[in-house]
């Protein structure tokens, strides 16, 4: 997807403010931009939207609608930019952990908004990446760990050596077209059974 392509959801109460960052987007070059007035009903909006990149531009934001807008931001995963006119140190780490990925403390200017979103895309796209790697590589650990069970029930069941459990287990993986360790795991599941 080239840049210009984004379709962005500006949610703003404020609509010269709303304006600006409006302003802001068209003037770099962003053309599906949609703005909307309210928070009340967003989800709906989102999911009729579609949209790419999300941005929140609130000047008083009061706790109950931060609360509200972070439960949002946390079941959308989207890169988000929130814009809002000042914070307390537990608003901005409320905001972080909701997976804001740009919060801007007094900095609503025009020629400020393009950076800031292409940064929220840059942060997002980093954060999922980090977050796809250690999904996979917090499976293959588990992945390996039923593997090394699977061999030992094996070796102790069938008195095999470790290289004969492995290709045994390897061997009825290919048979079966499955993976390794959905064999390995149903080994473990059948000796639970058993013993």
């Amino acid at each position: 997807m080239s840049h210009f392509d984004l379709t962005i959801l500006v949610i703003d109460e404020n609509a010269v403010r709303a304006a600006i960052i409006e302003d802001g987007l068209r003037e770099a070059g962003h053309g599906h931009v949609t703005v909307v007035h309210t928070v009340t009903g967003i989800a709906r909006v989102i999911e009729a939207t579609g949209p790419d990149v999300i941005i929140i531009d609130i000047e008083n934001p009061n706790r109950d609608m931060m609360e509200h807008l972070f439960q949002l931001t946390r079941s959308v995963s989207r890169p988000i930019a929130m814009f809002v006119d000042r914070s307390d140190s537990a608003s901005i780490e409320a905001a972080v952990e909701a997976g804001v990925s740009a919060y801007i403390v007094d900095g609503l200017k025009k020629e400020r908004v393009k950076p800031i979103l292409d940064m929220a895309v840059i942060r997002f796209n980093a954060f999922s990446r980090l977050q796809r790697e250690l999904a996979e590589a917090k499976s293959a650990l588990e992945d390996r760990k039923v593997i090394e069970r699977a061999k030992g029930i094996l070796m102790k069941m069938r008195q095999l050596s470790e290289e004969e459990a492995y290709a045994l287990l390897r061997q009825t993986a290919m048979n079966e077209k499955k993976k390794l360790a959905d064999i390995a795991q149903s080994v473990v599941t059948a000796a639970g059974l058993l013993m």
